[in-house]
């Protein structure tokens, strides 16, 4: 096929030889198949913040890093250099978060380069080398759920052992490769330490899973592996292998009506502040 513009750029510093097909186009990047020398690959082009359809921005993007001062200023103002500066940011946190959960044993896709908006990655294959399925388009027993479910379990404590959480967690970002599941699509990742939403989105990745699993085994359904995760966390007493039952016991203690009242004002001026940021970015 025709090389992509995007993807021009590899082919003329050498790192893709040709552009074999495109594989998928989601909300915020389309994958095109390649070749590299003897390697078949995958090319991930991000699209532009104006194209993305994924929402939410602002409370990924809580607690990333950026070189120095003047870029966090940019980025804070919404400049357009702010802006540039910021899609780096979340195009290199997939690129970090790869690379930091393969090392943690996490099965993701291999990482080789983010050039020009381009991340060039492994291509995730099944038994057959044809390109993996995403896990919505695999036929489950109640068995295979049950197994595929712990898997990611599995993975979800290995990338918070690593201080990740993925954040948009569902069935449509999962592979299933001749082993089984592999997570994938990670912009979004987020430092579990840093971001003051790191329960919620944690819990939120966790229910997805068990809902989605529920369809095949319903006696996932109502567990409550994510509070049980995160508990284990913030006690640190996390580990890859700490034993899970899905149960938390029920809080007793009395409701401090203050302190509630306390951080849902607090919430709410935290909204507006993002809401303010945002309307400044986009320039309303």
């Amino acid at each position: 096929m025709k090389t992509p513009k995007r993807i021009q750029p590899l082919v003329e510093e050498g790192l893709v030889d040709e552009v074999l097909r495109q594989l998928m186009s989601g909300k915020e990047a389309t994958v095109y198949v390649v070749r590299c020398g003897e390697e078949i690959r995958c090319a991930k082009v991000y699209k532009e913040a104006s194209q993305r359809s994924f929402k939410q921005a602002a409370s990924y993007q809580e607690g990333r890093k950026v070189k120095n001062s003047r870029q966090a200023r940019a980025m804070e103002k919404g400049t357009r250099y702010g802006r540039k500066m910021q899609e780096e940011v979340w195009q290199n946190a997939e690129v970090d978060a790869l690379y930091k959960l393969a090392a943690a044993g996490v099965k993701v896709p291999r990482p080789y380069i983010c050039f020009e908006g381009v991340l060039l990655m492994d291509l995730v294959t099944d038994a057959d080398g044809n390109a993996a399925p995403r896990l919505n388009d695999v036929e489950l027993s109640r068995e295979l759920a049950l197994d595929y479910h712990a898997q990611l379990l599995r993975q979800v404590v290995l990338m918070l052992c690593a201080g990740v959480i993925h954040g948009d967690l569902s069935e449509f970002n999962i592979l299933v490769d001749a082993e089984g599941p592999v997570i994938i699509d990670l912009p979004q990742a987020i430092d579990a330490a840093s971001n003051t939403e790191a329960a919620s989105m944690l819990e939120r990745d966790v229910s997805n899973l068990a809902s989605y699993f529920g369809q095949f085994a319903p006696e996932l359904n109502g567990t409550q592996f994510g509070k049980e995760i995160w508990n284990l966390y913030i006690a640190g007493e996390l580990t890859p292998d700490s034993p899970l039952t899905g149960h938390v016991a029920a809080d007793t203690r009395p409701v401090n009506v203050e302190e509630v009242m306390q951080e849902i004002e607090s919430a709410i001026m935290e909204e507006k502040e993002r809401l303010r940021r945002l309307s400044e970015m986009s320039g309303t």
